[in-house]
């Protein structure tokens, strides 16, 4: 294994045009990455998510460590334009997360930085991609209902979204892979381009699965809850069972050596050589859950047991893995908030700075395109500047 050096993304800066979650999302992705993601935020009020009750307030602190902020007036001053313009001549990537044509009525789109700065990739987070509904405005929950996600999810008759913002982060991820292809494809051209990643495709991309399947047998989809687990897989144990003291484990015995050696684990020969599988669920339920996890894991049976996501925090394997990040939060104790999911031999990626106070980094920033104190402290007492 080598030993951990710089990040890859070190040396590449990004402006972030986002809030609450899905564009906050992408800078975070960079950031960890090791990109100087620079989040700029309306002088006064910044993003969204810093005024929201305490418990979801905490989101901000999430998605935007390892980031700088700098407040500055895009909407009422032609000078915090200006400003804007300066900063992405000297940037290789914008992120806008704003209304579909809410940054072109500014004078700050692509084509505008693209004049520029030939070389900057600009990634437009937006409801849907170019087309018919491209200027409706959409959200999460509005992608999972229409592309078929929720219907997927709830009984029938009762659509469920997910109990995560899964959209908003997916189009970001995919956003971003799309500005990783594309800060390799400029090391060859030098040229940038400008790229769209829309929630509503992110999610019809994860029905495909779906769509493959009613190319392949003409039949309507069903929701997952009306199927029995697994029968889409063709696989008889997938489901979740209750254990003797009233917790829940989930079991997927997807081939037959996983049958052959769940029957051995828990004394089964009758079902082994049971065909229809009657009695599995009263005999799974006999033993408690601890003792059941620790049987299967013997066994090498696929399981997991049901969990909440504030029971993650002790989860052993996380906390052994070092996947949190203890993270500052105003008035609190600090958060164990979850790193990327991704695991490098080359770099390791860490806290290098806790989300920044509205305009923290204002005159920092400012400082390293040229402006001087004075002029800083004038743009500052206009209010451009926060």
């Amino acid at each position: 294994m080598s030993t951990p050096s710089a990040l890859p993304l070190d040396g590449i800066r990004v402006l972030e045009l986002g809030h609450i979650v899905a564009g906050p999302s992408a800078g975070l992705l960079l950031a960890d990455l090791g990109a100087d993601v620079i989040k700029v935020e309306r002088a006064g009020g910044g993003d969204q998510s810093r005024a929201m009750p305490a418990g979801s307030s905490a989101l901000f602190h999430f998605l935007n460590r390892n980031k700088r902020s700098i407040a500055i007036d895009l909407k009422g001053s032609a000078e915090g334009r200006a400003l804007f313009l300066r900063l992405a001549a000297v940037s290789d990537v914008v992120i806008d997360n704003f209304a579909h044509g809410a940054v072109e009525a500014l004078d700050l789109g692509y084509d505008v930085l693209s004049r520029t700065n030939p070389g900057l990739i600009y990634l437009a987070l937006k409801g849907f991609l170019p087309g018919p509904n491209e200027t409706r405005p959409f959200l999460d929950e509005l992608a999972q209902m229409s592309a078929g996600l929720a219907f997927m999810t709830g009984p029938r008759g009762q659509p469920m979204r997910a109990g995560a913002s899964i959209v908003d982060v997916g189009a970001a991820a995919y956003g971003v892979i799309a500005v990783l292809a594309a800060l390799q494809q400029r090391a060859k051209t030098g040229v940038g381009q400008r790229i769209t990643s829309g929630l509503y495709e992110t999610t019809v991309f994860w029905v495909g699965q779906w769509l493959a399947q009613y190319a392949a047998t003409g039949e309507p989809s069903v929701p997952l809850p009306e199927m029995r687990q697994g029968t889409r897989m063709g696989w008889g144990v997938y489901q979740l069972f209750t254990a003797a003291d009233g917790e829940q484990i989930f079991v997927g015995i997807t081939s037959n050596g996983h049958w052959e050696r769940f029957c051995r684990e828990f004394g089964l020969d009758d079902l082994l050589a049971d065909p229809r599988l009657d009695d599995n669920a009263k005999r799974v339920a006999r033993h408690p859950s601890a003792e059941l996890a620790r049987r299967l894991e013997r066994a090498r049976v696929p399981f997991a047991p049901l969990r909440r996501p504030d029971q993650l925090v002790d989860d052993p394997h996380l906390n052994a893995a070092g996947q949190f990040v203890e993270t500052p939060l105003p008035g609190q104790a600090p958060a164990k908030l979850p790193k990327l999911p991704v695991r490098s031999t080359a770099f390791e990626m860490s806290l290098r700075r806790p989300a920044p106070q509205l305009g923290e980094h204002t005159r920092e920033v400012l400082e390293e395109i040229g402006l001087t104190g004075k002029e800083i402290d004038a743009l500052a007492s206009r209010r451009i500047i926060g």
